[in-house]
């Protein structure tokens, strides 16, 4: 699978956005509208080392290992974060180019004063 586009729109507050814009960022927007996946990114980001093990991420949730690795999967799949695989585990970082992506969608423009 391909890895998204994320440089793909100008602030919501700038040009109208495009349909293809719009299919493009409402997977990012998407994947994080989910609580559990909006923590999920919050740990790992917040993490000192900047990455998580599937097995450091348990603990935050009364859910299965699955449950999170499911979570983790469509996470990664939107473009929101990187993996690797260290023997039996899974690590995943943050992909700071979508997070910064996702902000400058929230970006106001300046407006002239009245």
């Amino acid at each position: 699978m391909s890895e998204p586009d994320l440089a793909c729109c100008t602030p919501l507050t700038g040009t109208p956005m495009s349909a293809d814009q719009a299919d493009q960022v409402a997977p990012l927007l998407k994947a994080l509208a989910d609580p559990v996946r909006l923590r999920l990114v919050s740990l790992i980001a917040s993490s000192s080392t900047g990455e998580a093990c599937v097995c450091d991420l348990n603990d935050a949730f009364e859910l299965t290992q699955a449950t999170i690795s499911h979570h983790l999967k469509v996470l990664h799949s939107a473009g929101l974060l990187d993996r690797e695989k260290r023997g039996v585990w899974v690590y995943y970082a943050v992909r700071p180019e979508a997070l910064a992506a996702v902000a400058s969608l929230f970006q106001t423009r300046a407006l002239a004063p009245a």
